[in-house]
């Protein structure tokens, strides 16, 4: 890969923006759609009675053996964990949650058995079951037939119960990718291009500082335009924001617009917060699938959450770049991008508040361009008041521009030097 001062940059690659075709509903606590639970399981001689406190979807039954028992699946229901009758052919009932939308009842028998016939009651808020014994020579047949399947009545089904949770988003156009932002700065297209992304943005705030009320989506947008007018002042690279108000972009977009842009740098500004109000200073992250320590990994699990609106992932498909190609192009990229790491540090040495640790390694969504160096500069936690005051002073951001800028400069220069 090549790098150019003078030259002209031809590292960019389009990118597939794939979109979603539909919107799936979001569901709570991994609740299924139709959220009828199973309220209670009755046990009668040769019955089985299955109660519901809301709609299901169907039942369906099989045999096991070894030992023997009844393996009743419901449908769009949630298990109940209460205490269950047994008598007759029934040693142990148990119920639990098979998978997020099926609740399984099983039944634990003394002697073989199945399922002989079905019935739901007239208002689908119970399952009758009627349970037959079997003889030896009957359970092999039995053990190898289909499941028995139970529907509602077709009344009960036709208005199934509004959904707790849904979400529906309308799509652009599969074609449409998001317009490119205005490249300011010299005319001359072999100058580099620097791309820098105001971290979240519209419907998501980022974090929310509980001294002020400032929002991260806000200090992030204030100090990527500081760093903008600091690089253009320099006459030396050209410069693209990836949001220049209050917008909402996902964050394949985010490192999109800089790979379409043909980028040679890539900075993405955020303010973090932390559990812990006496948290404070900057730290610079770039690319690595092992987090460097537990808030790396902290960081990556909150930011990379940042498509997802209501439960629903707005992100775009994987890269259209085969995966060797990005492994082998990734490598050098990420070398180049903890060399631009440690100059932001050094540059900004005078005129920051680091922390001590302050290069970590994190899987950030962001950062995953695999052919622009790219690095997230987390410039202060808006939890700590005295990381506020400090974002939230114009003095303050210009020292954050100026040491960007100097880092920008020196990164440069050794390219060109080592041409």
């Amino acid at each position: 890969m090549k790098l150019h001062w003078t030259g002209h940059s031809r590292r960019g690659h389009n990118m597939v923006m794939l979109w979603l075709t539909s919107i799936c509903a979001s569901m709570a606590c991994a609740a299924p759609v139709q959220a009828g639970e199973v309220s209670n399981v009755e046990i009668r001689a040769n019955q089985v009675v299955l109660h519901f406190n809301d709609p299901i979807e169907s039942a369906s039954s099989f045999v096991l053996s070894g030992p023997d028992r009844i393996a009743i699946d419901i449908k769009g229901a949630t298990a109940r964990s209460n205490a269950l009758s047994q008598q007759g052919l029934f040693r142990n009932v148990r119920m639990a949650q098979f998978d997020n939308d099926t609740a399984r009842v099983v039944l634990d028998l003394d002697r073989p058995a199945m399922v002989s016939a079905g019935s739901f009651s007239e208002d689908g808020r119970s399952l009758t079951l009627s349970v037959k014994e079997l003889g030896s020579s009957e359970l092999t047949g039995v053990l190898n037939a289909p499941r028995q399947s139970f529907v509602p009545p077709a009344n009960f089904r036709a208005e199934p119960p509004q959904r707790r949770y849904s979400v529906r988003i309308p799509l652009p156009k599969p074609s449409k990718a998001p317009p490119l932002p205005k490249v300011e700065g010299p005319s001359d297209d072999s100058r580099p291009l620097v791309v820098i992304d105001a971290g979240h943005g519209g419907h998501d705030p980022g974090a929310i500082s509980p001294h002020d009320g400032t929002r991260e989506s806000k200090v992030t947008l204030q100090i990527a335009r500081a760093i903008r007018d600091e690089l253009l002042k320099t006459g030396r690279v050209r410069v693209a924001l990836t949001r220049d108000s209050d917008t909402f972009l996902v964050l394949q977009e985010r490192y999109g617009i800089a790979r379409r842009l043909g980028a040679d740098l890539f900075i993405s500004v955020h303010a973090d917060a932390a559990a812990s109000q006496t948290a404070r200073g900057a730290t610079i992250y770039t690319l690595s699938e092992v987090a460097s320590d537990r808030e790396a990994a902290r960081l990556a699990a909150r930011e990379n959450k940042a498509d997802i609106l209501n439960g629903v992932n707005l992100a775009d498909a994987p890269s259209d770049v085969s995966s060797i190609l990005i492994d082998l192009t990734q490598r050098e990229t990420m070398n180049l991008s903890a060399d631009f790491a440690r100059l932001l540090r050094r540059e900004g040495d005078a005129k920051m508040n680091f922390r001590t640790d302050s290069h970590r390694f994190a899987s950030l969504m962001v950062l995953k361009a695999p052919d622009v160096p790219s690095v997230l500069l987390e410039t202060g936690y808006v939890s700590n008041e005295e990381d506020i005051a400090l974002l939230n002073s114009a003095s303050y951001r210009k020292r954050i521009a100026e040491s960007v800028g100097q880092a920008v400069t020196v990164f440069f220069a050794r390219k060109l030097a080592s041409r």
